[in-house]
């Protein structure tokens, strides 16, 4: 095993030994690393990634909205991560019933998921519970619906 497949494995290792009910699965598919983390725990797993000296997690780049309708859990929100002091990424995964699309947003720990929190609001309804300004980003104030959402009509709510 090369040094870095070994510190790959160190970093879940980790993560795994913080606290096992906070990691629900670990993905792994060609070379990206994905954590799947049960929503209740999202804001600690966020802030133990952020403030493990081993992890240091601080870059957010991007959150993506997946809507697997008619799947459920119906939607999935891919948050990735980079660690500048160890040259590693990851993405968080959690996944979000259709019945309660709503998380704890992660503006506290990562201020650049606020642009990233209202966007997935916008257009696909997720709610983030704590985002100090969830409003529309792209859509008219006045827009009805959610038009990334699979079941949105193609032509709009008439």
């Amino acid at each position: 095993m090369d040094t870095a497949e070994s510190q790959k494995d160190s970093f879940i290792q980790r993560l795994q030994e913080w606290d096992a009910q906070a990691v629900a699965e670990i993905i792994e598919f060609r070379g990206e690393t994905t954590v799947v983390v049960p929503r209740e725990h999202l804001l600690r797993a966020a802030e133990f990634l952020v403030n493990d000296r081993a992890l240091q997690f601080t870059f957010l780049s991007d959150i993506t909205a997946v809507d697997k309708f008619p799947i459920d859990p119906r939607f999935e929100l891919n948050y990735h991560l980079l660690s500048l002091e160890y040259r590693k990424r990851i993405r968080l995964k959690v996944r979000i019933p259709g019945d309660d699309p709503q998380v704890q947003s992660v503006t506290s720990i990562w201020p650049a998921a606020n642009w990233h929190e209202r966007e997935a609001f916008d257009l696909m309804g997720i709610r983030f519970e704590g985002h100090p300004d969830l409003t529309r980003i792209l859509m008219p104030d006045d827009w009805e619906g959610y038009p990334l959402r699979k079941d949105y009509p193609v032509e709009g709510y008439r």
